[in-house]
């Protein structure tokens, strides 16, 4: 995204090493005052997190969102249930998805869109042991055909 009001506030990296992204979708997410407050301070993992459709619903399970420290009394459970705001017919699409065997929705990051907080899911398929040693293997010949032109570079 090259947007100037996109801010990073978490991202999943693990998801993309251990998943097949399939679609990704982006979704608004309802949050009290303070849990708006530390996002904005950068204080959310998604690491742990996963998302499930109940009753029409996307709803995130294992989002971390510290308590925001001038918050007091107001603070909520850092891991409680949140509800994610997509369109009927996006969640309906979703779920046509998740009716295929081995689907899972994942949150794939957390982000700022001008005032807005945001969050990318995506429909993924989980990737096999096989698959992420393919996936290490090629990382591993990038990295070595980029080392040896840089080599070759600096020899002229």
């Amino acid at each position: 995204m090259g947007d100037e009001n996109f801010k990073l506030i978490a991202n999943n990296k693990k998801a993309y090493h251990d998943y097949f992204i399939e679609q990704k979708i982006e979704t608004g997410i309802a949050l009290a005052g303070t849990e708006v407050k530390a996002l904005r301070m950068g204080k959310c993992s998604i690491k742990e997190a996963f998302v499930k459709i109940v009753n029409g619903e996307l709803l995130i399970y294992g989002m971390h969102i510290s308590p925001y420290e001038k918050g007091n009394i107001f603070n909520r459970d850092p891991l409680r249930i949140r509800k994610l705001l997509a369109h009927r017919a996006e969640i309906r699409r979703i779920s046509f998805m998740m009716d295929r065997d081995g689907y899972t929705i994942v949150p794939l990051r957390v982000y700022l869109k001008g005032s807005l907080i945001k969050v990318e899911i995506g429909v993924a398929k989980g990737k096999k042991l096989y698959d992420k040693r393919q996936d290490l293997a090629k990382k591993e010949m990038k990295t070595d055909a980029l080392r040896s032109f840089k080599n070759s570079q600096l020899k002229i």
